[in-house]
């Protein structure tokens, strides 16, 4: 664990005036039953406010951007962004999970790394930037932090999901489902291009290359179905 937040304030771009904020989102509930004389507690409470304020700057952001799309669309849309694996890689792009507060049963069952505290975090460490500097702030935090994974499910035919539809073809025609490897990384850390091929019985049906894996992910699926003769724009 890093007890010194200073590198993560920078990563965040955010001076906290209230540095106890930020410390409280980092706090899982297994280290306070072993520490009970934390005043503040565990970032929970952090969370649900983080998950409020994350829908309403993602919703607007997609409200103005498409105004062609019907509410079912910008729902779709608005779940892809704020579920947990979205969070999770987000978090994994600052390191968050290096900043933990753990209890030591969750450190040593790798609770640095579960998908469900990276994103659990992130949503108090939204929220606490929201209490400490206000909406403004935190939406460009969100934005920026978010960025990739925006153009991740609204570029290239945001309508289609290509990778489900991939996957429904081969389990029906094959039987087989679907493996996305990543095979290239190129860029600086802070602007990287993915490469990812998918594959199925180990065969390389496609490539595809993107801003982030799921970008990538996405278009391999798509350049499979026009190779396999089932795609539909």
């Amino acid at each position: 664990m890093k007890n010194d937040l200073t590198v993560l304030q920078q990563q965040l771009k955010v001076p906290f005036k209230d540095c106890s904020l930020l410390t409280q989102a980092l706090v899982h509930s297994s280290y306070v039953n072993e520490n009970p004389g934390l005043t503040r507690g565990h970032n929970e409470r952090l969370e649900f406010l983080g998950d409020a304020v994350l829908g309403l700057v993602i919703g607007e952001k997609l409200y103005r951007d498409f105004p062609e799309h019907a509410e079912g669309e910008l729902t779709r849309l608005r779940a892809a962004l704020v579920r947990r694996e979205t969070l999770s890689r987000v978090a994994k792009s600052i390191n968050l999970g290096d900043y933990l507060y753990l209890g030591k049963g969750e450190e040593a069952n790798g609770g640095r790394a579960k998908p469900a505290n990276l994103a659990g975090a992130m949503e108090a460490v939204i929220a606490a930037v929201y209490l400490d500097c206000g909406l403004t702030v935190t939406a460009a935090l969100i934005l920026r932090l978010f960025a990739a994974e925006i153009e991740a499910v609204t570029s290239q035919g945001e309508s289609v999901d290509y990778k489900s539809k991939l996957q429904a073809l081969t389990q029906s025609k094959y039987h087989l489902t679907p493996v996305y490897y990543t095979s290239e990384v190129k860029g600086p850390d802070h602007e990287p291009q993915f490469t990812i091929e998918v594959k199925i019985d180990n065969k390389t049906l496609s490539k595809g290359s993107g801003r982030s894996k799921q970008t990538a992910e996405m278009e391999a699926a798509r350049l499979a179905l026009e190779q396999l003769g089932d795609f539909t724009p």
